[in-house]
């Protein structure tokens, strides 16, 4: 089965290169994402007060509803460059929807990368004249290199769901590995789907998604000022109308969640300079809120991170990160393991072999497991180690 963006019916996709950072590499850095027909269209973007000129322009638009493409382009995040940055977005939208004979309010923006410097509009016209040839339902590869900053490698994913006797299809691609912090979409994502869904139904399903998913990660505590996800309908695959409240929409929700949840695990996995991915997972929390800050707190603790990078297994700090979360909760109750290895039992340690516990921390992928024992509320978080690399790639990011 295909993945990615152009996996439903009617979307095509494509990336070029123009070095819109300047500096020779070649990569791919600008996308352009279309669907042949209009689509129902919704959006989750950056809570971040300093909002980027893309955001502000793409922000509105998923607000009336309605898309057919979306251009993006990284090497450069379009944040904080004035009233000039707003109008190179518009610019932006326009010359894709002249390319694709749309209107410029049917097109979406993005940007990504360096905050502070104004577009090279020149380099971005002649990408998105580029990219709007080469369009091809087999372009989401592409599309999804071309979004990358400091990705190891693009993140795409599919799947495919029984709707009303139909089979339609979610697809999509994201973009992150540093400044990855809730709230919000804590990255760049699209999301493409061939079933017809109604936009107040696409908009509550994406909000659910991405509290559950994007909202539960982090990379490195910092929100950026460029996040969105953007989820297009086409309604294709011919399926009854997806609307709030019925068993069609759960169903879509629930397939949209897995489709969201697998790429905010493998942004996490991602993350600027990791070598391994964590997963946190809080039980018996007095509400679903405090067992998302007690997860959270402790994917985001820079001592935890470190520890799990040395494998040392210093699992009073992850205790400290419950602690200082804001979670409700009697630190004599809880229970916590690494893996199935249980290293404290009702508030007071366990004896464990320090071997086995190194072997678990050298794993690629590393679980921390809380009871809290204050109710029944549970959640998952995801984060990743923290790694001289990281210091290193952010120490000369614009270079």
């Amino acid at each position: 089965m295909k993945v990615g963006v152009t996996a439903p019916a009617g979307f095509m996709a494509a990336g070029a290169a123009v070095d819109i950072k300047g500096n020779g590499s070649g990569k791919k850095d600008i996308a352009l994402l279309a669907s042949r027909v209009p689509c129902t269209a919704a959006g989750v973007y950056t809570t971040n007060l300093v909002k980027a000129a893309p955001v502000l322009v793409t922000q509105r638009r998923t607000g009336a509803g309605r898309l057919q493409a979306v251009v993006v382009n990284s090497g450069n995040a379009n944040a904080c460059t004035g009233a000039q940055g707003l109008r190179d977005a518009e610019e932006m939208a326009r010359l894709a929807a002249e390319a694709l004979c749309l209107s410029p309010e049917l097109v979406g923006v993005a940007s990504t990368g360096v905050i502070g410097v104004p577009l090279p509009m020149d380099r971005v016209a002649a990408g998105i004249a580029a990219a709007a040839a080469a369009l091809s339902p087999d372009g989401g590869e592409d599309a999804a290199l071309a979004i990358m900053t400091t990705d190891t490698y693009p993140k795409q994913t599919a799947v495919q769901v029984e709707i009303g006797g139909k089979v339609a299809t979610i697809g999509a691609m994201a973009k992150g590995s540093g400044m990855i912090h809730p709230n919000m979409a804590t990255m760049l994502c699209f999301v493409t789907t061939d079933a017809e869904v109604s936009p107040g139904a696409l908009q509550a399903a994406l909000r659910q998604a991405a509290d559950r998913s994007f909202n539960m990660i982090t990379v490195d505590g910092d929100t950026s000022t460029n996040d969105m996800v953007v989820a297009l309908a086409n309604g294709l695959a011919g399926t009854p109308k997806v609307e709030p409240g019925t068993p069609e929409y759960k169903v879509f929700a629930d397939a949209l969640e897995q489709v969201l949840i697998h790429l905010a695990r493998e942004i996490a996995r991602d993350g600027e300079g990791a070598t391994k991915l964590i997963e946190v997972r809080v039980k018996g929390a007095r509400s679903l809120e405090d067992a998302r800050k007690a997860a959270r707190a402790v994917c985001g603790s820079s001592l935890v991170k470190a520890a799990v990078f040395g494998a040392d297994a210093n699992w009073g700090r992850v205790l400290a990160a419950l602690g200082y979360s804001g979670a409700q909760f009697d630190p004599a109750r809880v229970d916590l393991w690494l893996g199935g290895l249980q290293m404290m039992a009702a508030g007071a340690p366990v004896p464990f072999d320090e071997e086995v516990a190194a072997a678990l921390l050298q794993q690629p992928e590393v679980v921390f497991t809380a009871h809290l024992h204050a109710g029944d509320a549970e959640a998952t978080a995801w984060g990743c180690d923290l790694t001289y690399d990281y210091v290193r790639i952010n120490g000369s990011y614009r270079t």
